[in-house]
């Protein structure tokens, strides 16, 4: 159920859910984000991360916050931050940087940097919607 007007959540939401908007306002978060949020997941995801959510939101973007919780769940979003590891255009982009940073690859060695994302690197960095996350968080 969507809840358009603020003013009648307290009578919409279980108590432990009030009392938590109720402290966060007091907090200065604003209303019609909390209840955005409640709206578009659930007043049990909300109680439990939506202060997390938040954080990790306003540090590194909401967006990519939303495609970690996407592919990872609620449950991690406090991760989120640990586990970033930047945007890229494609795997093969992200193997390439990776492994330029680690390596001094000679220019005169041609690489496949999708085969080198599938074969070695897949396996530790999650590439979901253009972000990379480590999955060793």
């Amino acid at each position: 159920m969507s809840v358009t007007f603020s003013t009648n959540y307290k009578e919409i939401f279980a108590t432990e859910t009030v009392e938590k908007i109720d402290e966060l306002l007091e907090d200065n978060y604003a209303l019609d984000d909390i209840l955005e949020f409640i709206d578009e997941h659930n007043e049990t995801i909300f109680v439990a991360h939506y202060e997390e959510y938040v954080e990790q939101g306003e540090n590194l973007g909401y967006d990519v916050v939303d495609a970690f919780v996407d592919y990872h769940g609620f449950d991690c979003v406090g991760s989120c931050g640990d586990a970033y590891r930047g945007q890229y255009d494609s795997e093969a982009d992200f193997a390439e940087e990776f492994t330029n940073d680690l390596y001094d690859v000679p220019s005169f060695v041609v690489v496949d940097w999708q085969a080198t994302f599938d074969q070695c690197l897949r396996y530790d960095f999650d590439f979901v919607d253009g972000y990379v996350f480590s999955s060793n968080f």
